[in-house]
């Protein structure tokens, strides 16, 4: 397999998703996917569930105290239902059933399979390192929300800096150490831990831009933040 041209996605849900289903966004997300294939790339796209996760688990915790693993399993099954959507957008190019697993070996002769959370714990951040780790791809693309990720929270903090390039080391010393159903941060601390064991380069870019995406896989200067 050619892993240069085997692309590891984290898909946020937020994106897909920010309050109702961005069907313009997937459109021209399926477009751009679809224009790869056609050049030999296969992609494999791990969807989150972003802000619909975060709503389920926050509606339940208003109502009853939950144990974390049974709030990481809402979450867990809204990533399932992000993902499908996006599975059934591909169609006959889609493995198809999503993958849940990470850890297993796949066969399929499509050039897309699609996968979402797995079980608690493992953020759709970290399964897609998990992923690139079975497939044995080095680079994961984390589609999100935001630009860069920053040394700050930009939206607390007026003086917080974005970050071009960072090493493993420095990017973990600014975020939790834990995970946490719902934890908002460019990339997760237990996936972050992985990819740096691992020697996984991870890219953080805005998805909703998806010519700076084209970029990025073109190998071109991109806007975002690598972390390696």
């Amino acid at each position: 397999m050619d892993t240069s041209k085997t692309i590891i996605i984290s898909l946020g849900g937020s994106i897909v998703v920010p309050d109702e289903i961005d069907v313009g966004f997937v459109r021209s997300f399926r477009e751009h996917i679809l224009s790869y294939v056609s050049q030999g790339y296969t992609f494999y796209i791990i969807v989150g569930g972003g802000k619909i996760a975060r709503k389920y688990t926050n509606a339940a915790n208003a109502i009853i105290a939950l144990p974390k693993d049974e709030l990481d399993w809402l979450g867990i099954y809204t990533t399932r239902l992000n993902a499908d959507f996006i599975r059934l957008i591909f169609k006959d190019v889609a493995h198809h059933e999503i993958v849940t697993d990470p850890t297993q070996p796949l066969t399929t002769d499509k050039p897309i399979v699609i996968g979402a959370g797995w079980k608690p714990g493992w953020s759709t951040d970290y399964v897609s390192v998990q992923l690139a780790k079975t497939v044995g791809a080095k680079k994961v693309a984390n589609l999100s929300n935001i630009d860069y990720a920053y040394d700050a929270d930009p939206n607390t903090n007026p003086d917080a800096q974005k970050i071009n390039s960072i090493s493993w080391l420095e990017y973990r010393k600014l975020i939790p150490d834990g995970w946490d159903p719902g934890l908002s941060t460019p990339f997760d601390p237990i996936a972050s831990k992985l990819a740096e064991e691992l020697g996984i380069e991870v890219a953080i870019m805005n998805g909703k831009k998806l010519d700076n995406f084209k970029r990025y896989l073109d190998g071109e200067t991109f806007e975002g933040t690598v972390i390696q």
